[in-house]
């Protein structure tokens, strides 16, 4: 693995895309988006490039950019998840990966590092192993640094910006799903999975707006299973402070060829969709404020 600086190999990181002016309390994060896969990185894998990709929410920045015409920023990574992951917290590592010793303060027990799918993923979403062999600590904790920790930083400004502006913001936390991991037990494939940590990361009726929106368009939505929201969804999501977190989950049979990892027809029809859904969000938002819990 190169030692150049991991901020160095991404021009630049990640990107905001903002309206010309922001009509909406809306905040939309494409973490796992990101495509830029250094040819250091490439070298250090016992992957190709095209396995290296099966972790990446592939295209779904370009899904969702008509939201910012909306009124909406749009943040989204150049990084690939298999990289970093920002969807984590910000040390979740384990510790066979690393040569020399983590940090006393690391969280090396998370059922997500046992799946090796931690802050800097041991494998990809499929389970295969990444790496040729270990990686200095120092280069985990550069990654965390560099790449991590300025994400976060932007993306709470970007939130808190929305909320001084409007006393509320949401933030949609927008992802993909391999449509193999999806069947039913009654047969019908999902198309999209809305999480909001069981409840507990926005206002009830914003994941209901959003779960009518979807099926208004023929879509089958479920909740919180398989995917609740994960490290974004939970810590963004502060419902009585006025401050609202829902994670969008789409199949991705949907709009790409999940083998070729290319768009496919229903690309442009979905993205119409999630503008759509987008829209109607928007306008259910303008109601959401801060929600006193009264005292017991």
């Amino acid at each position: 693995m190169s030692r150049a600086s991991p901020a160095s190999l991404f021009a630049p990181p990640f990107q905001v895309d903002e309206p010309e002016r922001q009509t909406l309390p809306f905040v939309y994060n494409t973490g796992h988006s990101g495509a830029v896969y250094p040819a250091s990185f490439v070298a250090a894998s016992r992957l190709d490039a095209v396995a290296l990709r099966r972790s990446e929410d592939a295209f779904v920045d370009r899904l969702y950019a008509p939201v910012v015409g909306l009124g909406a920023p749009l943040m989204r990574a150049a990084f690939p998840r298999a990289y970093l992951d920002v969807n984590r917290e910000p040390y979740e590592l384990d510790p066979r990966m690393f040569e020399g010793r983590l940090p006393p303060f690391v969280n090396v027990r998370s059922m997500r590092v046992a799946g090796g799918l931690g802050t800097v993923p041991r494998v990809v979403a499929d389970g295969q192993e990444i790496y040729r062999g270990r990686l200095p600590v120092e280069e985990a904790l550069a990654r965390i640094e560099e790449l991590y920790k300025p994400y976060h930083r932007t993306l709470k400004e970007l939130v808190a910006r929305t909320a001084r502006t409007f006393g509320h913001a949401v933030l949609i936390d927008c992802h993909s799903m391999p449509s193999t991991s999806l069947s039913r037990d009654e047969g019908q494939a999902v198309d999209v999975v809305l999480g909001d940590r069981f409840g507990t990361a926005c206002a009830p009726d914003l994941i209901d707006c959003a779960e009518a929106a979807f099926r208004a368009h023929g879509l089958r939505v479920v909740r919180n299973k398989p995917y609740a929201g994960g490290f974004v969804t939970e810590h963004y999501g502060e419902p009585a402070q006025g401050r609202h977190a829902l994670q969008i989950e789409v199949n991705r049979a949907l709009y790409m060829d999940e083998r070729k990892l290319l768009p496919r027809p229903g690309f442009e029809a979905l993205s119409r969709v999630l503008t759509a859904v987008a829209e109607t969000l928007g306008h259910a938002a303008l109601d959401l404020g801060p929600r006193r819990i009264a005292a017991e």
